[in-house]
C-alpha cells in the first residue's frame, strides 16, 4: 500500500531525506521511528503530497505521488504533529466542514461528523467550540477528521506528541480499532514505547537513512533486551566499575563522568544485576544508585550511531522537522 525508493529531500545545506525506503503491506502498522530532524515528516509530506521529493519515487495505494497526486490525496487521512482543527467552530462543524471539502453531500456529511464524534467519544462536546476542548480531545478531533472519507491509507505523524500519559493511552486505544478494521498505518514517533504498543514493524531512521528494520522485540534485542544503570558515589572508581560490568555486559559499557554514571546491556535481568553488585562490592566499589530498566529511544540511537537523540531545537537537521516542515505543511 505504501512503497518509496531512494528518496531524497534537502533543504539548502541540510539533507532531510538521504535515499530512504520503505515498503508497508495492507493492513499493516509501520512505525517510523527517529529523533527531532530525522527526517520523519519529511517522509509523509512526500507521501501526503505536500512536498516533492528532489531524488526518488513513492507509491501510495497504487498510486505515483509525484505524477498522480489528485489521486493519492483521495485515498490517503493525515495528521500531523499539531492538531488542524478551527478553534472558533464546533467539533461537529470541524468534521463537516471537512466532509464537504471531501463532496460527501450535504446529508453525508453531517452523519459522518455524527458517526466520528461517537467514535472518539467526542459527543458531549460535539456542540462545543473547540477552543474549549483540552489537548487529547483536539488531538481525537484531528484525528477524527484524518477518516472523515474512510481512506484506506492513514499517515499519523507523531500523533501523541505534547498529550499527558492518559491522552495518550486513549489515543492508541483508538488508533487500534482503526488497525482492526484494515487501514494500513505509518506512524512516525520519538517513542521506542508507542512503536512497541502500535507497530507490527518498525524502521529507526537518523540523518534520513534508515539504520535499523525489526519488530520492537528484535530492535529491543539487537541493543540489550535490559539495561543496568550505576550511580557511583566517588568518581575515581569509574574505571574500575567499567572493567567489572564489561565482564557481564553484551554490548559497549558507556560512562557519563559528569554523573558517575555507568549503563551496560545485559541479559539475564535481575539475576545477573545481583551478580554485579556482589562484584562491585567485592572491589570496594560504593554504588550510590542503581536500576535494571528496559532500553530505550536513547538506548537504540546510542547503540546504533555513537550518539543520543537530538533535542528539539538543537542544530543540524533537528530544526527542520520542528519549524520548516510542519510550517510548509499547514500550506
Amino acid at each position: 500500500m505504501i512503497e518509496a525508493s531512494g528518496l531524497v529531500k534537502r533543504y539548502k545545506d541540510v539533507t532531510a531525506l538521504d535515499g530512504l525506503d520503505l515498503a508497508v503491506a495492507e493492513g499493516i502498522v509501520l512505525g517510523l521511528l527517529g529523533p527531532n530532524g530525522a527526517g520523519k515528516t519529511t517522509a509523509v509530506s512526500i507521501l501526503a503530497t505536500l512536498l516533492e521529493p528532489d531524488e526518488g519515487s513513492a507509491m501510495v495505494a497504487g498510486a505515483n505521488v509525484r505524477t498522480e497526486p489528485g489521486k493519492v490525496r483521495k485515498l490517503i487521512g493525515l495528521s500531523g504533529q499539531y492538531a488542524a482543527v478551527d478553534e472558533h467552530l464546533t467539533g461537529y462543524e470541524n468534521l463537516d466542514m471537512i466532509g464537504r471539502l471531501y463532496h460527501l453531500g450535504k446529508g453525508r456529511s453531517k452523519a459522518r461528523a455524527r458517526e466520528l464524534l461517537e467514535r472518539f467519544d467526542l459527543s458531549e462536546a460535539g456542540d462545543r467550540p473547540v477552543k474549549t476542548y483540552s489537548g487529547g480531545m483536539r488531538r481525537r478531533l484531528d484525528l477524527a477528521g484524518a477518516l472523515v472519507a474512510e481512506p484506506p491509507v492513514l499517515f499519523l505523524d507523531e500523533p501523541s506528541s505534547g498529550l499527558d500519559p492518559r491522552s495518550r493511552t486513549e489515543l492508541w486505544g483508538v488508533i487500534r480499532e482503526l488497525v482492526a478494521t484494515g487501514t494500513t498505518l505509518l506512524l512516525t514517533t520519538q517513542y521506542l514505547e508507542e512503536a512497541d504498543q502500535l507497530a507490527n514493524d518498525i524502521i529507526v531512521i537518523d540523518h534520513g537513512r534508515e539504520i535499523a528494520h525489526g519488530t520492537s522485540d528484535q530492535l529491543k534485542t539487537q541493543v540489550g533486551g535490559e539495561r543496568i544503570e550505576v550511580i557511583l558515589a566517588e568518581v575515581t572508581q569509574v574505571g574500575t566499575a567499567h572493567e567489572v560490568l564489561t565482564r557481564f555486559s553484551v554490548g559497549e559499557v558507556h560512562i557519563d563522568e559528569r554523573t558517575r554514571g555507568l549503563t551496560a546491556p545485559i541479559s539475564g535481568g535481575a539475576t545477573t544485576l545481583t551478580q554485579a553488585l556482589r562484584d562491585l562490592d567485592a572491589r570496594g566499589i560504593v554504588v550510590q544508585d542503581v536500576g535494571l530498566r528496559r532500553p530505550t529511544l536513547d538506548d537504540v540511537f546510542l547503540t546504533l550511531t555513537g550518539h543520543v537523540a537530538e533535542a528539539p531545537g538543537s542544530n543540524g537537521g533537528a530544526q527542520v522537522e520542528r519549524t520548516t516542515e510542519p510550517e510548509e505543511a499547514h500550506r
